[in-house]
């Protein structure tokens, strides 16, 4: 196992979130916490160890940082409805969450490693920025050079569907031609993130 995915599955253990396909075969046979104390039952955590851990599960989830998630809390919160759902329908129209859930990547990194390398596009438009923000009827589509690429092939053929959660019913995929459409905002209870947002609220509201 190569170092990244070696500290993958060490975080996955730790926050007790699959964050890739491997760490998920990996949790299956050692279903407990990394480390010599992982089989042990731990002291009760803290009100606030509890929130922090909701927080950095949903961060490793979408592979952000600190500061973007921030940002994303601080606009979930200016907006009407419950700032925690928010949250995650933000997060969850970032293009990188997009072409990982349309299935043309096999992990969250894989996706940002897609956009950046400028295989992605948007109605047209080349975009290499993993935060951009898809809107509702745009279309994402792989780059017409990179399509006879292995990487998108495999994609094409459903190579990925065994590992990733069902399409969402907010995005219409046609993986044969890799391309999805947003054809509306996604909802919380369908988007396949396992976190307890309002901890995450919770978490940030006390700050």
């Amino acid at each position: 196992m190569s170092n990244t995915s070696r500290s993958k599955t060490r975080l996955s253990r730790s926050l007790g979130v699959a964050l890739t396909p491997k760490a998920a075969r990996y949790m299956e046979k050692r279903p407990y916490a990394p480390g010599e104390h992982g089989r042990t039952k731990r002291k009760a955590d803290s009100d606030y160890a509890v929130r922090l851990r909701e927080k950095q599960r949903l961060r490793a989830q979408y592979g952000i940082r600190e500061k973007q998630l921030k940002i994303a809390f601080e606009e979930a919160r200016r907006r009407q409805g419950l700032t925690g759902e928010n949250l995650v329908e933000i997060l969850e129209t970032r293009l990188d969450a997009l072409v990982l859930r349309a299935g043309f990547a096999r992990t969250t990194a894989q996706a940002r490693q897609m956009v950046v390398h400028r295989h992605i596009l948007v109605d047209g438009q080349l975009v290499d920025r993993p935060s951009f923000r898809v809107k509702e009827g745009q279309l994402i589509h792989v780059k017409g050079r990179s399509e006879s690429s292995e990487l998108f092939q495999v994609a094409a053929a459903g190579g990925h569907a065994e590992v990733l959660p069902k399409v969402p019913g907010y995005l219409e995929v046609e993986l044969d031609k890799l391309q999805a459409r947003l054809v509306r905002a996604p909802k919380r209870a369908e988007i396949p993130v396992t976190c307890e947002v309002q901890l995450v609220v919770e978490y940030y509201a006390a700050r």
